[in-house]
C-alpha cells in the first residue's frame, strides 16, 4: 500500500472520528471521538462520556475499546487501528497497550495531558511487551478547531453567567 493510499484511508476514518466527537459535543462533553477499525470494518466506536456517565475512565478511546471488546467477545483487539481526534492521555495509552491495538492514528496533540508525544512519550518506552505504530496530524486542523471552539464557547457562557449574577 502506498503512503498516499494509507493517508486517504486514515483521512476517511478520522472524518468518522470527528463525527463521533460532535456526538460528545452535543451532550456537552469535550469533543473527542474514536473509532477502532479492523481491515475496513468498524469494530468499536466511542466519544467522551465522562460527565454524562459519571465515569472518569469514559474517554473516547476507552469507550471505543469497550465497544470492540464486547463485539468481539475478547479483551484483545489485535490487528486494529484506533483513530482518535485528540492525542491520548496516559490512562488511554495503557488501555491501548493492554488491548493490543496495532496502530494509533490521532489528529491533534494534547499539550496538557498527551502521553504519546506532548507531555510524555509512553509508547517509546521499550519495557512494554507490545509495540504500537503511531501516526499523528491527520485532520489536525479540523480536530483542533472543534476543540478550540468548544472551549471558547464554554468560556463565553461562563463569562456571561458571571456578568448576569
Amino acid at each position: 500500500m502506498t503512503e498516499h493510499t494509507q493517508y486517504l484511508i486514515d483521512q476517511k476514518w478520522m472524518e468518522y472520528a470527528l463525527k463521533l466527537a460532535q456526538k460528545a459535543q452535543a451532550i456537552d462533553e469535550v469533543p473527542v471521538g474514536a473509532v477502532l477499525v479492523k481491515g475496513d470494518e468498524i469494530i468499536g466506536e466511542g466519544w467522551n462520556q465522562v460527565i454524562s456517565s459519571s465515569d472518569p475512565t469514559a474517554h473516547a478511546e476507552v469507550v471505543a475499546l469497550r465497544d470492540a471488546a464486547k463485539r468481539l467477545d475478547n479483551y484483545r483487539v489485535i490487528d486494529t487501528t484506533l483513530y482518535v481526534t485528540l492525542e491520548p492521555c496516559a490512562m488511554c495509552v495503557g488501555a491501548l497497550i493492554h488491548g493490543r491495538i496495532r496502530r494509533l492514528v490521532y489528529a491533534t496533540s494534547e499539550p496538557k495531558n498527551g502521553a504519546v508525544s506532548s507531555q510524555i512519550s509512553l509508547l517509546e518506552l521499550h519495557d512494554f511487551n507490545h509495540h504500537i505504530d503511531v501516526t499523528s496530524g491527520v485532520l489536525a486542523d479540523q480536530a483542533s478547531d472543534l476543540l478550540t471552539l468548544f472551549f471558547k464557547n464554554k468560556r463565553q457562557l461562563k463569562k456571561h453567567k458571571n456578568h448576569s449574577e
